[in-house]
């Protein structure tokens, strides 16, 4: 079934409810109370979607729902209590009831002033989208949609259950939550939901920086960022969000295939997302990808015949994108990673027809590190030419690169590359107490390694005698 078909008899056929919702539903019978499934949970079901959480609504009160609950959970939790949520597991599933919301916004900030109502429609009205806004009612089994949210569902489309400039007011997240939608189920934003995302952009700076990364790493794992990245760049959101990445429709693509080296970009994220086949989303790659070309507008030259260069790109964006990370609150390894991939994407260009040595593919492994595997698919992802021969060409250069890396991997533990002596016996070779000198040594036999494979001892021991020398170290006795 296609992910956007929504089940013909959805209305018309009880929805088959979860057992757990079943249980639960009856415990709230049992006290005189209503629940709801609501929201992701409604539409993933209409969907065919597997979903990991159940959500719900009641007209419980929240100290009512902790005694409803109690004994019938396996874990309660009570961090959300004071926005109304209980948490509760049961046999392993995460379940989150909520009493009916009727909050209002300072427009300040997006932290409500937490009011409970009455009744569903009124609950339902302050959620983000219309396809969010369903319900089943869990005693008669019916489906709740006060605003239509079904016909939204079976087109793709996303609107909001108030005007979206009401509801985008209230919480501007909601707005990046429009473009992880787009990527996560292929939906469209409708006409005035895009219109009122690009006049109300800059009210996403209200949030945090670590809600705002949240939503792009959703939206960047999702079955199509891409399309959402688009709707970003569209409405004004990437402005505020990933500015750089906007800002590469300035620079021309050097191999003249392609309008800017924004559809580049997005172009080879599209091919590094095929090069995951099927695997689990590569956050690292991902970013990695969209961002690897960040340093061109700020090093395009134009050269006289009509070229352009855009020497050091590599450099210059591996600082961007430490620094846009950092912004976004990144993790230090993502950052790291991150940044070191769009650092390294270019070397490989300096392969030409395999003039490497194996002292260079040595380094290209060990710079790489743990980050190898993701290197060679960024590397073939940022092949975007539509000249298949130069294609092919560039991917048997690469499938040479790899299997001469395979031969030498087979032949020395590249991933284990380490001076042929050790510390403690460069200080005792050297009568060196502990500190720099100790580690000047240390790289210098390093250096050695990478540039002439593994040494026998007493050829090491040499080279460190003669490099102690030049150093105006006596080496001991």
């Amino acid at each position: 079934m296609n992910e956007l078909a929504v089940k013909k008899n959805a209305v018309t056929e009880p929805m088959r409810i979860p057992t757990l919702a079943d249980e639960l539903a009856a415990l709230f019978g049992r006290a005189g109370h209503r629940l709801y499934l609501v929201g992701g949970s409604v539409r993933d079901a209409m969907l065919g979607r597997d979903s990991a959480d159940l959500d719900f609504t009641t007209d419980a009160r929240p100290d009512t729902v902790l005694k409803i609950v109690s004994g019938w959970a396996d874990g309660v939790w009570e961090a959300g209590i004071a926005f109304g949520t209980v948490g509760v597991t049961k046999r392993g599933t995460t379940l989150e009831i909520t009493t009916f919301r009727a909050d209002s916004y300072d427009r300040m900030s997006r932290n409500p002033e937490v009011t409970f109502g009455d009744a569903i429609e009124g609950d339902l009205l302050r959620r983000d989208f219309t396809v969010n806004a369903m319900a089943v009612d869990l005693e008669t089994k019916q489906l709740v949609d006060p605003y239509d949210g079904m016909t939204a569902l079976r087109r793709g489309i996303l609107d909001t259950p108030a005007p979206p400039e009401e509801s985008f007011a209230d919480d501007p997240l909601r707005m990046l939550r429009a473009a992880r939608f787009t990527a996560q189920l292929g939906f469209s934003a409708s006409p005035r939901v895009v219109m009122a995302m690009t006049e109300m952009a800059g009210q996403l700076t209200r949030i945090t920086a670590e809600r705002v990364q949240a939503e792009l790493s959703k939206l960047m794992v999702a079955a199509d960022p891409r399309s959402g990245l688009e709707l970003m760049v569209e409405t004004d959101l990437a402005d505020h969000v990933l500015p750089e990445v906007p800002g590469m429709r300035l620079a021309i693509d050097e191999h003249h295939q392609h309008k800017d080296v924004y559809e580049h970009s997005l172009t080879v994220l599209q091919q590094a997302i095929d090069l995951e086949r099927g695997g689990e989303p590569d956050l690292v790659l991902r970013l990695a990808a969209l961002l690897h070309d960040i340093g061109k507008p700020a090093t395009r030259e134009f050269q006289p015949g009509g070229g352009v260069s855009f020497h050091h790109h590599e450099v210059v964006g591996a600082k961007m994108t430490r620094k846009r990370l950092r912004a976004l609150k990144y993790s230090k390894q993502i950052v790291d990673d991150v940044s070191q991939l769009v650092f390294l994407h270019l070397r490989f260009h300096g392969y030409g027809k395999g003039e490497w040595t194996d002292s260079a593919v040595r380094r290209y492994v060990t710079d790489a590190g743990p980050l190898l595997d993701r290197l060679h698919k960024l590397v073939r992802a940022d092949c975007t030419t539509r000249n298949k021969r130069k294609a092919a060409a560039l991917q048997r250069t690469y499938d040479d690169l790899e299997e001469r890396i395979e031969r030498i991997r087979a032949e020395e533990d590249l991933a284990k590359v380490r001076p042929d002596l050790d510390g403690n016996e460069i200080m005792k070779l050297l009568g060196l107490p502990p500190g720099p000198l100790v580690g000047e040594a240390w790289k210098f036999l390093k250096e050695l390694r990478l540039d002439r494979g593994p040494l026998d001892h007493d050829e090491a021991v040499a080279e460190l005698r003669e490099w102690a020398g030049e150093q105006g170290i006596t080496p001991a006795d």
